[in-house]
């Protein structure tokens, strides 16, 4: 390596080697703490470093077009059976985007999709996306609880939990490498993520606090978010849609705090007649 810096001018050494210097710091102070029992070389520690950074920093747009390559994909693959209804699809969008428009960030494109499902189920990737089992639709009692579905995993992407755990992901497999992570690599781990990873806990109760909060300033009573969970909850095994969630009567305990008494039961959606009419016909 000395051989290859004598051919560079100086000051090109300096440009160089103080970046270098800064990473080294930071990779040995991580070495000395939060790997306190793993020789890892420095070496890895840096080339972590940078595809970290290269990750976490992925811009609006570039999330967005990985969650579109990610949509494609899981249609594609077969693991999600799109919902033909147009209604219906519009019926969830005119929702999603009146939750989105409120929502912390509002200035991404949403997509709502309707999933051909009897599982009472609903997810959601990066970028924007957002998946509603057509058995979800017909376990909710009002339009409330159906709405403050859809906020939670809206603001599983505020708080871009999937790119998060995309690098996170890739990071623990050494997927990620100084060149940088291969697209495709990228999207087969996001269709994975999307489909069968649990969040985690704290990424969960964050999803509900910021859900809460979405539910009430679009204008529906924030009670509907209780209300659906326990529904859920009364049914013994949890449906696949809480699976891999922290226990639901723990969940309900912590949004009930979140709830804002004011905007409880003071809103929309709580209509059950004109819900079952409306569901009864999208999906029968």
């Amino acid at each position: 390596m000395l051989n290859k810096l004598s051919l560079i001018s100086k000051s090109s050494v300096r440009r160089v080697s103080y970046p270098l210097i800064s990473i080294m710091v930071a990779a040995g102070l991580c070495a000395g703490t939060a790997f306190p029992s793993q020789a890892i070389p420095w070496r890895q520690l840096i080339f972590q470093g940078i595809q970290m950074l290269q990750i976490s920093n992925l811009s609006d747009r570039q999330e967005v077009e990985l969650g579109k390559q990610i949509n494609r994909q899981l249609l594609k693959g077969g693991d999600v059976k799109l919902y033909s209804d147009r209604q219906a699809n519009e019926y969830i969008d005119r929702i999603g985007q009146r939750l989105a428009a409120v929502s912390p960030r509002s200035d991404i494109p949403y997509t709502f999709q309707v999933v051909e499902d009897d599982a009472v189920n609903a997810f959601a990737t990066m970028g924007g996306f957002v998946y509603i089992n057509t058995g979800l639709m017909k376990v909710a009692d009002n339009e409330a609880e159906l709405a403050s579905v859809i906020s939670h995993e809206i603001a599983h992407i505020t708080s871009r939990h999937a790119v998060k755990q995309l690098r996170q992901t890739l990071l623990a497999q050494g997927l990620a490498t100084a060149a940088g992570v291969d697209n495709n690599v990228a999207v087969q781990i996001g269709v994975e993520l999307a489909l069968r990873r649990p969040k985690s806990r704290e990424a969960e109760f964050e999803a509900d606090e910021i859900g809460i909060q979405t539910l009430g300033r679009a204008g529906y009573a924030q009670y509907g978010a209780i209300t659906f969970m326990e529904k859920l909850l009364k049914k013994g095994s949890p449906p696949s849609f809480l699976s891999t969630h922290p226990a639901t009567s723990a969940r309900i305990s912590q949004m009930k705090r979140m709830i804002n008494p004011e905007l409880a039961y003071n809103g929309d959606g709580l209509n059950e007649n004109r819900y079952q009419m409306t569901i009864s016909r999208l999906v029968p």
